[in-house]
């Protein structure tokens, strides 16, 4: 798989920020065993800087030479506060000047059967996207974010949050939720983020045009944001 190469740690502010090493280790189900390590890298890169369906579009500009990509869990405590409380200045600092492009896959560890409400969420992001309300309807759930596991993501209250989200075809939404037409999808979302070796959520991949891949993990201030992001650039 591809790994976290721990021989080549950043230390700043006090976080640990590790290199990203795409490297062939493993084939993770589904994938051929005759994929060379280029082949792997690339296949995978590719993964990383496309949205999971068209109509999930990356925030900020297409050309940016940085992608920063968000694996999270709707559910998990430490996304709601990077939601909360570091992303709006990583938008505003960063996206909105147009130094970099935001992306969102799911990562959805904190599934508890039968409800899998994480899954559920997510599956539910994508029904949205159909509508042209993803990044609405992303922020609609973390602003209603109620704890892990304590029953507020529900078939109920998702369809709440997509009349909240502007949502027009309510009916059209419920369908596709109760279908489960995006369980795929999600689950290869979350394939991918074992593919890379991330074990938390949430766990941030910095992409640029002329440097090597960089991991942050967990919910770090915009100080490391900051720092990572702007020795990146060029």
């Amino acid at each position: 798989m591809i790994r976290i190469d721990k021989s080549h740690v950043v230390q700043t502010v006090g976080v640990v920020v590790m290199a990203l090493v795409l490297v062939l280790n493993c084939c993770p189900r589904g994938f051929g065993q005759t994929e060379s390590s280029t082949e792997r890298e690339a296949r995978l890169t590719a993964l990383l800087l496309a949205p999971a369906i068209p109509n999930a579009q990356a925030l900020g500009n297409e050309s940016a030479e940085i992608t920063l990509v968000e694996f999270g869990d709707y559910q998990c405590t430490f996304c709601k506060r990077f939601h909360a409380i570091t992303r709006e200045l990583v938008i505003n600092n960063f996206v909105d000047t147009g130094k970099v492009r935001f992306l969102f896959k799911d990562y959805p560890i904190n599934d508890i059967w039968p409800t899998n409400s994480s899954t559920l969420a997510a599956e539910a992001s994508y029904c949205a996207a159909d509508q042209h309300r993803y990044w609405e309807y992303h922020n609609e759930l973390y602003d209603n974010w109620r704890g892990e596991n304590t029953g507020w993501v529900s078939p109920e209250s998702l369809i709440v949050f997509a009349k909240n989200s502007g949502i027009g075809n309510v009916s059209e939404f419920s369908t596709c939720v109760s279908s489960h037409k995006y369980s795929t999808l999600v689950h290869q979302n979350y394939d991918l983020a074992i593919s890379l070796g991330l074990t938390s959520t949430p766990s941030f991949v910095i992409l640029s045009d002329f440097k090597s891949p960089m991991v942050i993990v967990g919910s770090q201030p915009f100080q490391t944001f900051d720092y990572m992001i702007k020795n990146m650039v060029s």
